[in-house]
């Protein structure tokens, strides 16, 4: 199979979907490589190590023209659309929930799109988002913490607090990895931590092994509420496997909330828990509602790319060689896991979630297998 890694074009995507080592695995077993030249600059991979790994480097146009499947990190942007073919499989997170215009072209361009972040074992996990999920917990805390600052807009609150001082306050809404990785680090920081789910077990879990300034909640409106207006720092860690996130804090909510209070909502890949959440970038991350800062960069751990792309392409290297091998179709059929992953295939709907909420036919993945 011709495999193509094009160069990330999403504002302030460091990462990129294949590492030389990637390369090398699939050379191995007989696939064509292609990378677009500078795809690896971000991450500090230069071309020559590609090279020396077995691909053939090129440009935009020729990589979308010849390969067969397309790796990347991120959905494909609008000037990406008119390159994308009939049958040709993008395996890339897609996050269809947050965007009824990339749905509307996958739809309309006949391409097999395989998603990494609804890819789930059977235990319920989900093997390619869970590094990402890790990173951007753990990142969550600590720009959370930078946007504390004034000169951010924030309180000015140091959350490890100072002697005779107290620390600050960090709300987790979502016990998720996400969520599990942000209270972890903000305990660390020595803040105050209260972690909210409607999942007793997991929160029975966490207080196990969690620290001890880290308080579990269970979550309902009531206990949110008063929540969110102790804190000086909110983490939206809530994912919906395939759907959009639902809106947990209204725009309401907002004037209870502490003045110069930081939102980072995680959760904006899939439509963001807040209803003042909208997508921003690593150059601007920051608005500013009624007072509280919102933080709510799409691509997250793109800002540690380096740590990203390896973390990321560990687990995602094995499923590239898997489809090359035996095709998108027989693949699926012999991994329960990745046959989950399937949202769009030519032309249909396959992921229940994204049809109903944008109003498709729903057609089961089995029925294009």
């Amino acid at each position: 199979m011709v495999i193509g890694v094009p160069k990330e074009v999403k504002p302030d995507e460091y990462r990129v979907a294949m590492t030389p080592s990637g390369v090398e695995i699939l050379v191995h077993h007989g696939h064509t490589v292609l990378i677009e030249r500078g795809a690896g600059d971000g991450t500090g991979i230069p071309d020559h190590e590609y090279e020396a790994a077995g691909a053939e480097l090129v440009d935009q146009t020729a990589l979308w023209r010849n390969a067969e499947m397309i790796v990347k990190v991120k959905e494909p942007l609008p000037c990406e659309y008119p390159l994308i073919r009939p049958n040709q499989v993008i395996f890339t997170f897609f996050h269809f929930a947050a965007s009824e215009e990339l749905t509307r072209a996958m739809v309309n361009s006949g391409a097999v799109c395989i998603a990494y972040e609804t890819i789930q074992t059977p235990d319920g996990a989900h093997p390619i988002l869970l590094p990402m999920s890790e990173i951007a917990g753990r990142m969550a805390v600590q720009v959370g913490a930078w946007c504390l600052e004034r000169p951010m807009g924030g309180r000015g609150v140091l959350l490890a607090g100072a002697p005779g001082v107290l620390p600050g306050t960090v709300v987790v809404i979502g016990a998720g990895v996400v969520g599990a990785n942000a209270a972890r680090i903000a305990a660390g920081f020595g803040a105050r931590v209260i972690i909210l789910d409607i999942n007793v077990a997991r929160l029975r879990a966490l207080e196990e092994t969690l620290p001890a300034n880290v308080d579990t909640l269970y979550s309902n409106p009531a206990n949110l509420r008063e929540a969110a207006q102790q804190a000086d720092l909110i983490v939206g860690a809530v994912y919906v496997t395939g759907g959009r996130t639902p809106i947990l804090i209204k725009r309401e909510m907002l004037a209870t909330f502490k003045t110069g209070a930081v939102l980072v909502d995680v959760s904006v890949d899939q439509g963001g828990l807040a209803e003042t959440t909208r997508p921003t970038t690593h150059r601007e991350p920051t608005y500013v509602v009624d007072g509280v800062v919102h933080y709510a960069v799409s691509n997250m751990p793109g800002a540690v790319a380096r740590t990203s792309t390896y973390a990321l392409t560990n687990i995602t290297t094995p499923y590239v060689l898997h489809l090359a091998e035996h095709g998108w179709q027989e693949a699926c059929r012999r991994d329960p896991a990745l046959r989950m992953g399937l949202n769009i295939v030519q032309g249909k709907v396959t992921l229940r979630p994204i049809a109903e909420q944008f109003g498709y036919e729903f057609v089961d993945p089995e029925k294009v297998l």
